[in-house]
């Protein structure tokens, strides 16, 4: 049975910062009462012209340089997001059409800030079942457009940005050795967008009533996560036949600094184990947990060897975590470099002529009806 193992990675975070201080100009707040709640200072936010695909596209590429990896040869490309493109085409379908990713099967994922996690798991378990070679995850959000900037409780929480993990089979032992999902549908009502599926449709009303923003229950929802963080850790390391002690990082969901200290209070392990970087980037949903672990790679934290465990929350409600050993890129089996963004060229120009076919088509289909 081939190991999963995570050979890529990147991101991408939209350069617009919006501070504490610029969001007590909107509504009631300051960067004091912010930060001491949340431990938030700053979050990126989207330009116009930048989506959960463009976001997503970006931080694949990344990933795919440093996996080293062609995107004709992914099998698999799973997006999670909070804020898709759209209920249907699929955000990853997007994505795979403008990278180049011809042999690949696509679809979304949603499991809210949990996603990164059960998306990692499900190309993890496709990679170990033997069933493909090389799988493609990405977390990608704009959740800033479901903001309601006049909403003190949520608008200073969330910020946009994307990552990606390559994953890849290999018969060494390491990658992903663990991971639990869970749910509790009972607390849906804790952390909401009601707007635009199908209880919802949009319209007038429903955008007067402000169901096109997130809804949540700030201290259910705290509850809920300094219930199961910890727990769900200790779970995964279980199934893994490992202990803290044998735990190099802890990678959570970046969602309030006072949730991760109880986390840690709960494993009994010092903060200094725990990468977090919420405070220059708030809640990022399904990427927060890809930004964080590629800034600690890039900082030189999280080294090849290390055995991490990822955990997060969120709504449905959801949970979950994994546990990896990180290996880094496999050995090249040829001496060639690929430049997956030099697909992207070829990728918009397959994308254009099948098109332009489909059109030609739907002309003669036409005067045959």
């Amino acid at each position: 049975m081939p190991y999963a193992h995570i050979t890529g990675w990147g991101i991408s975070v939209p350069e617009p910062v919006l501070t504490n201080d610029d969001i007590a100009k909107m509504v009631d707040t300051n960067d004091e009462w912010i930060r001491d709640r949340t431990g938030i200072r700053e979050r990126h936010i989207a330009r116009e012209d930048e989506f959960p695909s463009t976001l997503g596209i970006d931080a694949a590429v990344k990933a795919l340089q440093v996996a080293n990896l062609a995107p004709t040869e992914i099998d698999l490309i799973i997006c999670t997001s909070s804020s898709p493109e759209y209920i249907f085409p699929a955000t990853a379908c997007i994505i795979q059409d403008q990278i180049g990713a011809t042999k690949a099967g696509a679809f979304d994922l949603l499991a809210a800030c949990s996603g990164f996690i059960y998306a990692t798991n499900m190309a993890a378990q496709a990679i170990r079942s033997g069933s493909i070679k090389n799988a493609l995850v990405i977390g990608t959000e704009t959740l800033s457009r479901f903001i309601n900037w006049k909403d003190r409780n949520t608008c200073i929480l969330f910020g946009d940005g994307a990552g990606a993990f390559v994953l890849q089979a290999s018969e060494k032992p390491g990658g992903v050795l663990s991971a639990v999902m869970h749910s509790d549908g009972s607390g849906a009502d804790s952390l909401t967008l009601l707007g635009g599926g199908a209880r919802h449709p949009a319209t007038e009303t429903t955008v007067h009533e402000g169901k096109h923003y997130v809804q949540m229950d700030g201290k259910a929802v705290f509850r809920f996560a300094t219930r199961v963080m910890g727990q769900a850790a200790k779970e995964a390391l279980d199934l893994a036949n490992l202990t803290t002690n044998d735990i190099q990082w802890i990678v959570p969901h970046q969602a309030n600094y006072r949730i991760i200290e109880t986390a840690a209070k709960y494993l009994k392990m010092p903060m200094d184990k725990f990468v977090i970087n919420v405070d220059r980037y708030g809640n990022t949903s399904t990427a927060s947990i890809p930004i964080a672990t590629v800034e600690a790679v890039q900082n030189n934290q999280i080294k090849n060897g290390d055995k991490l465990v990822f955990v997060g929350f969120g709504a449905g409600l959801t949970w979950g975590a994994l546990v990896a050993e990180w290996t880094g890129p496999l050995p090249s089996t040829s001496r060639r470099h690929v430049h997956p963004e030099q697909y992207r060229f070829f990728a918009r120009l397959r994308s254009f002529v099948r098109r332009a076919l489909r059109f030609i088509e739907g002309l003669f289909s036409r005067r045959e009806l």
